[in-house]
């Protein structure tokens, strides 16, 4: 019974190790803790409770990941990092959205007031891993931004700073924007022209 029970808290463990001491009703459950048995370790002040169905580790210390870790798990692991908010990952512009902007799948059903859901895909070479969550790539971020409703001068000094940190060139910049809708081209372009 011992083994089994250090197994078990072993395994939670090493899941909550890497994503910032997090982890899901639904990971508790397969790494062998039954919902009974989570609600004892929330009520025993082992783990809190940060939302319904998420958890922490008691005692972990807060990062700057914490918040897309969070809702990355809120998700069910099918949110992306995106927009406004991938802006602010790759340190493009001034942009400090107030809510996490997420892509999700086209039928995702969830709400929450801290959330903009863009619903839509993301292939995988738009997707850049930051262990336990994932956002889009700095192009991909630009040509989102591009299609949203951000302002022509935050798109401006995203662009331009992508284009100084060596995040993207101004040649894959203009190949993205052939396969992307006029309204986003154009603002591209826009974009790189004033940083010329």
């Amino acid at each position: 019974m011992t083994s089994t029970r250090t197994t078990r808290r072993r395994t939670l463990d090493a899941l909550a190790f890497e994503q910032a001491g997090y982890f899901s009703a639904a990971q508790a459950v397969a790494a062998g803790y039954s919902y009974q048995a989570q609600k004892y370790h929330v009520d025993a002040g082992n783990w809190v409770r940060v939302d319904r169905g998420i958890f922490r580790l008691r005692g972990w210390p807060l990062g700057s990941e914490d918040v897309y870790v969070r809702w990355t798990l809120w998700s069910g692991g099918r949110g992306v990092v995106s927009h406004d908010s991938a802006l602010a990952v790759h340190g493009l512009s001034d942009v400090d959205p107030a809510k996490l902007h997420l892509t999700v799948p086209p039928g995702f059903f969830a709400v929450a007031d801290l959330i903009v859901l863009h619903a839509g895909y993301v292939s995988e070479n738009d997707l850049e891993s930051r262990h336990a969550w994932v956002v889009t790539t700095p192009l991909r971020s630009l040509l989102d931004a591009a299609g949203s409703t951000a302002s022509q001068e935050q798109l401006d000094r995203a662009v331009s700073d992508a284009l100084r940190i060596g995040l993207v060139t101004r040649r894959r910049v203009l190949q993205a924007t052939s396969n992307a809708t006029d309204r986003v081209a154009l603002r591209l372009e826009r974009a790189l022209a004033r940083n010329s």
